[in-house]
């Protein structure tokens, strides 16, 4: 993919009622894309609130007009996952739709079909690859046709890490094979939403395969370059000083993604993705957290029981959120050269994935970035523009070292 073959500034500007829609904005992080919208959205934003009920969405505007008299007019829209005419008028209706509503295997698929044959960017926080490939299956064609761009994982899954890989690639010489290795540690909690949407992905083992097999078949082949994401072995790491535990996320597949399409990452790339753990007795006792999780998942009775524990709309406190941070460290290497790089912030997995969330929506109502359209990355649709972005809103990207 040509990714510098154009630029597109905010298209259909004017077109349509609104430039960004927030659907599920009386949600846990819904609330605080919304409270991060109300602070940092353009003057000239033309953005309304979507959900299920008029009455959350009445009491979420009230509280974010207070102190923000412009705010007591802003427009609220019914709109339910369950609901496709009414996922359609909320399409037809902006420019960009942001979503939090998931586990999105279950709620998300209307909402992109309407975005694709709409014309609408879409962008959600979905860290479940069935989802993703599933959505590029049914509507990629679709979206191409209409020049919707659909944007998953516009969150911590997986901006840090797509556009940390990125961001690496940039320091190392063009034109020849690249490796690349990332590092997350993270000091956080979690809310009811996100443990469902682990709960859901562990114990849809087969359909998760189901649905990668369905995608290989249908994507084109790359011709002439390499690019991949091995899962990586468990391994001491001397570049950071830590026990390495490959992670099964979706974010190498991102990576591995926007590799493929960008000609940058070079004739033969790949990256391996890991937990960063600072003792093996740690390293040990994670990894057999995460086995029991997956276990338990299997059986219905108990991943009800599980889910019922952690109810979706709850999540940490803004004093445990403040406590929070992540950081998130690359070793590139490639052409005789190597570059350590880190991306770094605070809470990842609320008050930063909804920064990420929103300034993504912004970045495509409002910035010239290159021609795409269908299912595409963070990296491959906003780049340097939403690196940008989130830089000036607090996230850090550095180079720490050039070897």
């Amino acid at each position: 993919m040509d990714t510098d073959a154009g630029v597109d500034v905010g298209r259909g500007a004017g077109a349509r009622p609104y430039d960004v829609v927030l659907f599920g904005a009386t949600g846990f992080v819904g609330e605080l894309t919304a409270e991060y919208l109300a602070g940092h959205a353009p003057a000239e934003c033309r953005w309304a609130l979507a959900g299920r009920s008029l009455g959350k969405l009445e009491a979420l505007r009230d509280r974010l007009a207070a102190g923000r008299p412009h705010l007591a007019e802003l427009p609220l829209l019914l709109a339910d996952s369950a609901d496709p005419g009414s996922l359609r008028e909320l399409a037809e209706s902006t420019r960009v739709v942001a979503t939090t509503v998931g586990p999105y295997v279950w709620y998300g698929d209307g909402l992109v079909a309407a975005c694709a044959e709409a014309g609408t960017d879409c962008v959600d926080l979905t860290g479940e690859a069935e989802f993703v490939d599933q959505t590029y299956v049914r509507h990629d064609a679709r979206a191409r046709e209409t020049g919707a761009r659909i944007v998953h994982a516009c969150g911590f899954d997986s901006v840090p890490h797509d556009l940390g890989v990125y961001f690496t690639v940039r320091q190392l010489p063009e034109g020849v094979p690249l490796r690349v290795d990332g590092f997350v540690r993270a000091g956080a909690t979690f809310s009811g939403g996100t443990f469902a949407s682990a709960l859901t992905a562990f114990g849809r083992g087969r359909e998760i395969l189901r649905a990668a097999r369905e995608r290989h078949l249908h994507e084109p082949r790359l011709v002439g370059r390499r690019a991949r994401a091995p899962i990586g072995g468990p391994r001491f790491s001397r570049e950071t000083g830590t026990w390495a535990l490959p992670l099964p996320t979706l974010d190498p597949q991102v990576v591995a993604r926007s590799a493929r399409a960008i000609d940058r990452y070079g004739p033969d790339f790949r990256y391996r993705h890991y937990a960063s753990v600072k003792t093996l007795p740690v390293a040990i006792g994670g990894t057999a957290a995460i086995g029991t999780g997956v276990l338990a998942a299997q059986l219905p009775p108990v991943r009800l029981w599980l889910m019922n524990r952690y109810q979706a709309g709850q999540g940490p406190s803004a004093e445990r959120r403040a406590r929070s941070w992540f950081t998130v460290r690359f070793v590139g290497e490639g052409g005789g050269r190597r570059v350590f790089t880190e991306v770094s912030g605070g809470d990842p997995g609320y008050d930063e994935t909804a920064k990420m969330l929103a300034e993504s929506a912004l970045c495509l109502a409002f910035d010239p970035l290159p021609k795409t359209a269908g299912q595409v990355t963070t990296a491959v649709a906003m780049g340097d523009a939403l690196i940008d972005r989130l830089r000036a809103a607090g996230i850090r990207f550095r180079v720490a070292h050039r070897g």
